[in-house]
């Protein structure tokens, strides 16, 4: 048990290697914990509301999180230093994720916008607009050509990261789109929703190809 934070944690995320853990919490702090002794390797504080959302860089060597302060903050986990923070959606930051070779990071946010940002120079790339509600999960590809964002208009949408152009919408939830992840090989997308369905879609066609319903 990993004690620490003074308040609700909404978010956690392994470092690939799996030393660490990262985790946000409603006390407006990030904390990275060593996996193999559980304690605690270093407290991120910058943030001035909830951190909702934490992902580590494919390398390891940052971690982004998204916070109701409305900004992105990237650490680096070496020093536990800020290295940039990202400013831009008018909303909460409710997901986040880098890119498979971490040169983008990706923001979703109750502003209803997906951002996609240069991890290098810390600049906008793409504001991608088309939801009609909050982007409550985001994820990319695994070749990093596409990113999925889910919404709780209760829509998927699947976009082209070179144009920011959106390639489908994927309608059949009846609740929020809470989770999104792309299979190994790109070619489905996964999406769970509190309509209490796992739906599984093709990303050429954009036609779900299976749905489960647990409850």
């Amino acid at each position: 048990m990993l004690e620490g934070h003074t308040d609700l944690v909404w978010s956690v995320a392994f470092s690939p290697d799996g030393s660490r853990l990262a985790s946000g919490s409603d006390d407006n702090t990030v904390r990275i914990w060593n996996t193999a002794t559980g304690q605690e390797e270093a407290t991120l504080e910058g943030h001035t509301g909830w951190v909702l959302s934490v992902a580590f860089s494919p390398d390891g060597s940052r971690l982004a999180s998204g916070s109701d302060d409305n900004t992105v903050w990237i650490w680096n986990t070496a020093t536990s230093q800020e290295e940039a923070m990202l400013e831009g959606h008018t909303g909460w930051v409710l997901s986040v994720a880098f890119s498979p070779d971490g040169s983008r990071l990706a923001s979703g946010s109750d502003d209803n916008t997906v951002w996609i940002w240069n991890t290098a120079t810390s600049q906008e790339e793409a504001m991608l607009e088309g939801h009609t509600g909050w982007v409550l999960s985001v994820a990319f590809s695994p070749d990093g050509s596409r990113l999925a964002s889910g919404s709780d208009d209760n829509t998927v949408w699947i976009w082209n990261t070179a144009t920011s152009q959106e390639e489908a919408m994927l309608e059949g939830h009846t609740g929020w789109v809470l989770s999104v992840a792309f299979s190994p090989d790109g070619s489905q997308l996964a999406s769970g929703s509190d309509d209490n369905t796992v739906r599984i879609w093709n990303t050429v066609t954009g036609q779900e190809e299976s749905s489960s319903c647990g409850i």
